[in-house]
C-alpha cells in the first residue's frame, strides 16, 4: 500500500475495499474505535474524517481514566463496561458492527468479541501482536512505575516523544483530550489478565489484525493470526506502533474494506446481498 492521498479522496476504498466500501445496497456498518494506552478518543479524529468522507459512521471512546474521563480509576469491568455500551450503541443503529482497537484498545477488543461474539460483526486489532505476559509485561511496567516516579509524572517526556514520531496534526489530536498519566501500571496489569489467543478462538467472525512493519508490539503476530477462525494479517510498510497516527490513510484503507466484508456478508444474510454474491 501506499499513501499519500488526502482525506477526500477514495483511496480507501479503491486499496482494500473496492465501490462496496461505500455501496449503498448494503445496511450500513458501524465502526466503534477504542484507544491505546495514556492516550484518548481524539487520537482518532483522522480516522473519524476519513471514515465520514466515505459515509462510513464510527464513534471513538473513552476508556476509564482516558479523555474525559481523566481521574477515573482505570480497570478492566470498567473497561469491557465502555465497549459493550458503545457496541450496544452502534448496532442499535441498524447495521452491522466493526470493533476497531490499537495497542491497549486492540487486546481490549480481542477481549470483547471474545466475551460477546454474536455482538460484533467484525474485528480490527492493531498494534497488539504479542501476549501480555512474563518478563516483557513485568518491565514495562517497571518502566511504567519509573516514569511515574518523576516530577511531573512524565508528561514532558510524554509530549517530546509523541511530537519527535508522530506528524504535528497527528501529535496534535494524540494530545488533545489530555494524557492519562496515571493508567499507566494498573492498565497493563489488567490487559495481563485477558487471554487474546483463547479470544480469538471463541469469535467466529472476520479479524483483521493490522501491525506497523517496525512495530515492537508484532512479536507473535503469526500466533495470533493462527488462533483466529476467519483471520488477515495485514502489515503497513513504513508504519511503527501508531500505524493508524503515522500512516492514516492506509489504516483508513483496512477499515474501509473492513466495513465493505462485514456489509457484505451482512447483505448476504439477510437475501440483500445475493446479487452481489453472484457478481
Amino acid at each position: 500500500m501506499t499513501g499519500g492521498a488526502s482525506a477526500d479522496t477514495p483511496i480507501y476504498a479503491r486499496l482494500m475495499g473496492g465501490d462496496a466500501a461505500t455501496d449503498g445496497r448494503f445496511g450500513r456498518a458501524s465502526v466503534v474505535l477504542v484507544h491505546g494506552i495514556r492516550t484518548s478518543a481524539t487520537m482518532w479524529r483522522g480516522q473519524l474524517a476519513r471514515l465520514a468522507a466515505l459515509g462510513i459512521p464510527a464513534r471513538a471512546i473513552d476508556l476509564p481514566g482516558h479523555g474525559a474521563r481523566l481521574g477515573e480509576r482505570f480497570a478492566l469491568e470498567g473497561a469491557r463496561t465502555a465497549i459493550d455500551d458503545a457496541v450496544d450503541a452502534a448496532r442499535s443503529d441498524g447495521g452491522p458492527v466493526l470493533l476497531v482497537g490499537l495497542s491497549l484498545g486492540g487486546y481490549l477488543a480481542m477481549d470483547a468479541v471474545g466475551r460477546r461474539p454474536d455482538a460484533v460483526d467484525g474485528l480490527v486489532a492493531a498494534s497488539a501482536g504479542t501476549l501480555p505476559r512474563g518478563p516483557g509485561l513485568a518491565g514495562y511496567r517497571a518502566i511504567a512505575r519509573s516514569i511515574a516516579a518523576l516530577p511531573d509524572r512524565g508528561r514532558a517526556l510524554n509530549d517530546r516523544m509523541t511530537r519527535a514520531f508522530l506528524s504535528p496534526a497527528a501529535a496534535d489530536d494524540v494530545l488533545a483530550g489530555g494524557v492519562a498519566l496515571d493508567v499507566m501500571d494498573e492498565g497493563l496489569a489488567a490487559v495481563g489478565t485477558t487471554d487474546p489467543i483463547a479470544a480469538l478462538a471463541r469469535y467466529p467472525g472476520p479479524v483483521w489484525l493490522v501491525n506497523g512493519r517496525f512495530d515492537h508490539f508484532r512479536l507473535e503476530e503469526r500466533r495470533f493470526l493462527r488462533a483466529c477462525v476467519d483471520g488477515r494479517l495485514v502489515i503497513i510498510p513504513g508504519a511503527t506502533h501508531l500505524v493508524s497516527l503515522v500512516r492514516p490513510d492506509e489504516f483508513a484503507a483496512v477499515v474501509a474494506g473492513a466495513v465493505a466484508e462485514v456489509e457484505r456478508r451482512a447483505g448476504r444474510r439477510t437475501g440483500r446481498g445475493a446479487d452481489v454474491a453472484r457478481a
